[in-house]
């Protein structure tokens, strides 16, 4: 269950954000005629710039009603005002007649000039002979229509305009009818899909995932059950009840319908679908992609390191220093690099994974760090001789969680804080929340998916990507441990990996110069000195 949040702290919290507008309660009983939510969505729904429109949803909170009043707007509409035909699409008849009803109701409110409302069968024949479904249509004096269809047809010939598929991962066969419905397009149209989910393997799902992962251009709006609540969905049900709206009774009502779902809770009010058992990414996928060289530099410190003498402490760190420095030596100077650093210090590795992008956008690793039992001063050593040295270095991302901090801090104070005030810092510091995995993983997996990484072949980072496995519909790294028993690992290559592939994403500014002299020399001595100061400001975009 991922809506760990009590009635009574529910209840607490809506009573204090209901306290800060004076009269609020009072006033509920005066409401727009949609929930801020539906309105958004329509409101980007009018947006020319929208053609395709993706919605997970809770169940129970009015979207389809919503739709409704977008429909007998677009449908009642001259041609010149933007008005075309409204298909709406559903799983079942009992959805399509609510939805023209709906419809009907709010073309009265518009006055619009409905010229019928009819139930007729519509042809949804194939190859394998003809099928007559049950369908509903209004006809309006704009001459424009909106079509309710019970199920999906398996064409749309001869029909253009605006498609709204409802709770699109139960129709029969959602490829199918997608392409279909993207055919629209062509004619100016729009497509809608909306749905609660059902399952990660629906297809459903995997659009959502397209487009979060930025391989899909599609809109995309996501409102859970909680969501809605806190944007007046019990207001407007107290409303309609004529009962009058309290903190503690939203809460109960709250309760009572996540206790109704049981188990299905988390799929159907809080858009997370079912979870698989497998892995979030196969062996064999992440096999493929291990097709380059790259040092995987390892250190691991006696317990008593911070007992030892300085000197026995400095010979302890030396091999490391001077291999660190000869793979930073021959990192590729055309490349840009990204870093991602996940740290820890007493259980877990601290890791940090340097990827080079080719000139065709490909993620190709070029050194990773693993360092265990290795104190806080070291690891910011280590780390640092990584950021100096790495040739045209666009952003850090560190892992800012706990003691995490510190590493962070510090390299922020030297090479400058990254965040939407300060857009020209290296070092942006990361906060793990369920958002972050959400919107950052995606673009991960469709990296391997579409051979734009390439990593090197190293039998433990394979455990690590591993062990990613998608928690509540997101996938992050469980709290499960492999390997030895002094040797555990906790999915720590696979977070450092997703830390600089975001990195590797952001946009970046330049703020630092070199000098024509410096180039000068440079290009004079080979360019061969990586330990030039002057080179700085090359190096960091």
């Amino acid at each position: 269950m991922s809506a760990p949040i009590t009635e009574a702290q529910w209840a607490e919290a809506r009573r204090t954000a209901t306290e800060v507008l004076p009269g609020l309660v009072d006033k509920v009983g005066l409401p727009k005629a949609l929930i801020s939510y539906q309105a958004r969505t329509l409101e980007l729904l009018e947006d020319t710039a929208c053609r395709v429109l993706f919605i997970e949803k809770s169940r129970r909170i009015g979207l389809t009603f919503g739709f409704a009043s977008y429909a007998a707007l677009r449908a009642g509409r001259a041609k010149e005002a933007g008005g075309m035909d409204v298909m709406y699409i559903s799983y079942s008849q009992e959805m399509t007649r609510e939805f023209i009803d709906a419809c009907a109701m709010w073309a009265r409110a518009f006055s619009n000039a409905a010229l019928a409302v009819d139930e007729f069968l519509f042809d949804d024949s194939d190859k394998e002979g003809e099928r007559s479904i049950q369908a509903f249509r209004i006809r309006f004096a704009s001459g424009f229509e909106i079509l309710a269809l019970s199920s999906a047809p398996r064409t749309l010939r001869g029909k253009q305009g605006v498609v709204m598929i409802d709770e699109a991962a139960f129709v029969d066969s959602l490829p199918e009818l997608l392409k279909a419905a993207l055919a629209f397009l062509m004619w100016g149209g729009q497509v809608v899909v909306c749905s609660t989910h059902n399952g990660t393997e629906n297809e459903f799902n995997k659009q959502i995932q397209n487009i979060l992962a930025g391989r899909s251009k599609y809109s995309h709006i996501r409102i859970d059950f909680d969501q809605a609540l806190k944007e007046g969905l019990y207001e407007r049900i107290c409303l309609v009840n004529g009962n009058r709206w309290t903190a503690e009774g939203e809460a109960k009502w709250r309760q009572e319908i996540i206790d109704f779902y049981g188990d299905g809770a988390d799929e159907e009010l809080f858009c997370i679908p079912t979870a698989g058992t497998g892995a979030w990414l196969p062996a064999p996928l992440i096999e493929a992609r291990m097709t380059v060289e790259a040092p995987i530099i390892r250190i691991e410190l006696p317990r008593d390191f911070l007992h030892r003498t300085r000197l026995e402490r400095a010979m302890l760190i030396a091999p490391t220093i001077r291999e660190l420095a000869a793979a930073i030596a021959r990192l590729d100077r055309d490349r840009t690099h990204a870093f991602g650093f996940d740290f820890a210090r007493v259980a877990d590795l601290s890791v940090g994974t340097l990827l080079a992008t080719s000139r065709l956008l490909k993620r190709e690793e070029a050194l990773t760090l693993e360092m265990r039992n290795v104190p806080g001063d070291e690891q910011k050593l280590f780390t640092r001789m990584i950021l100096k040295g790495a040739p045209r270095l666009v952003g850090a991302a560190f892992d800012a969680t706990g003691m995490g901090w510190t590493v962070a801090e510090d390299m922020g104070r030297e090479f400058g804080f990254r965040d939407p005030d300060h857009p020209s810092g290296l070092i942006e510091a990361i906060k793990f929340s369920t958002d972050w995995y959400r919107f950052n993983m995606p673009p991960l997996k469709a990296a391997f998916e579409d051979d734009a990484i390439a990593l090197a072949k190293d039998d433990e980072h394979l455990a690590d990507l591993r062990l990613v496995r998608v928690v509540a519909g997101v996938p992050k790294v469980p709290d499960v441990r492999t390997g030895e028993a002094s040797k555990k690992r906790h999915g720590d290559f696979a977070v450092a990996l997703a830390l600089a592939h975001y990195a590797s994403r952001q946009q970046w500014h330049e703020y630092d110069y070199q000098s024509v002299r410096d180039l000068a020399a440079a290009a004079a001595a080979g360019d061969d000195d990586d330990d030039d100061d002057s080179d700085f400001g090359r190096r960091h975009w």
